[in-house]
């Protein structure tokens, strides 16, 4: 199971990589996307949407269930991954890199304090 040591984790198996000290790109890991299967459809949050860390930011239909996928951070959607609306198996292929989800602008960036280090997220993926 691919867990980049550069991204912090939520228990929820969200991945977020901080980008020019206060974006924050969200998305789902690897063990979640192999525990979906086929993605079959991504409902994106709202560009310019203010979302509280633990909000449910957008979700992920899969050919068995349907996921959400909570925000880790506090902040503005600023951008969304517009490639998921023709193409939603690119979180199945590569869910680290062109399978992201959105872009928040963080209003309270310590609350990645709270994330998981990736050896964290090893631990917990190995327990389920």
């Amino acid at each position: 199971m691919l867990v980049p040591d550069d991204l912090k984790y939520t228990r929820e198996h969200e991945w977020v990589k901080v980008e020019n000290g206060n974006i924050a790109v969200i998305g789902i890991t690897d063990f979640a996307q192999s525990e979906l299967s086929d993605v079959v459809y991504v409902e994106l949050p709202a560009v310019g949407k203010h979302v509280n860390k633990g909000e449910e930011v957008a979700s992920v239909e899969a050919v068995k269930t349907v996921a959400s996928v909570y925000t880790p951070v506090s902040g503005e959607v600023i951008e969304v991954n517009e490639k998921l609306k023709d193409d939603p198996s690119l979180i199945n292929k590569d869910p680290y890199g062109e399978g992201w989800i959105c872009k928040i602008k963080m209003s309270k960036p310590e609350e990645l304090n709270e994330c998981l280090s990736a050896e964290e997220y090893k631990k917990l993926i190995a327990e389920e």
